[in-house]
């Protein structure tokens, strides 16, 4: 019991650090900072791949690989930007070279023009328990039609719609003009509205998932890695 209860306040006092002071501990190859700074990057890293990638297995390879680029190269890492905006970039690079290697043929800034509609629009949720049991029970099918969308589409839409990312800095980081990523929001929208309108009670937040055992699995993983190569 003893154990458990000092377990719960490392983890605490771990949590409560504001980012730069995790990044300052990290460079000193603290391995307790690095797993904090993964439990609390974890969702939205697996996001952003999973908007990028076809599937989770590949999502969460391109997750650790993202870790283990700025965990090994912490001194790129200049703090002019915040630590989560940067890795955010890794996450995001190391998915599109990923993509591109798997669909040479393929460009990433294509958009097709069809399949013209209304734009579809998210309303926010309420927090009765029935409204929370029905975002629990339409989860799996949000995450099943949003993955059907194109890449070009997907990440756009998950950065926006999940993540809460403004226009003009998902474009900055995915390289495109604010027009486009307005355009593909849209699109995505529209392509969305036939499959999920009527259901829609907000909660996009339950999309792509990466918490509990897969988070701490994660964090094993990298830990494990980076001993293997001498950083910790």
């Amino acid at each position: 019991m003893t154990t458990n209860v000092n377990q719960a306040s490392d983890h605490a006092s771990w949590s409560s650090l504001p980012e730069p002071d995790l990044i300052a501990r990290a460079r000193m190859k603290e391995e307790a900072a690095i797993r904090e700074l993964i439990r609390r990057l974890n969702p939205r890293l697996f996001r952003i791949a999973r908007g990028i990638v076809s599937s989770d297995a590949e999502a969460e390879e391109v997750v650790q690989e993202a870790y283990l680029a700025a965990f090994t190269g912490l001194e790129r890492f200049d703090g002019r930007a915040r630590f989560s905006t940067w890795i955010t970039r890794i996450a995001i690079n190391t998915a599109l070279m990923r993509t591109r290697r798997a669909r040479p043929e393929e460009e990433y800034d294509t958009v097709s023009e069809e399949n013209n509609g209304n734009i579809l629009r998210f309303v926010g949720g309420s927090e009765t328990p029935e409204a929370n049991f029905g975002r629990t029970q339409i989860s799996g099918i949000l995450e099943a039609t949003v993955a059907g969308l194109t890449p070009e589409l997907r990440l756009p839409f998950l950065l926006h719609e999940v993540e809460g990312m403004k226009i003009r800095d998902i474009a900055r980081d995915l390289s495109l003009n604010p027009i486009t990523v307005k355009t593909r929001l849209f699109r995505a929208r529209r392509q969305l509205r036939a499959a999920l309108e009527e259901r829609l009670q907000g909660g996009f937040g339950s999309i792509f998932p990466f918490d509990g055992a897969r988070c701490a699995h994660m964090a094993d993983s990298v830990v494990a890695r980076l001993v293997s190569k001498g950083e910790l």
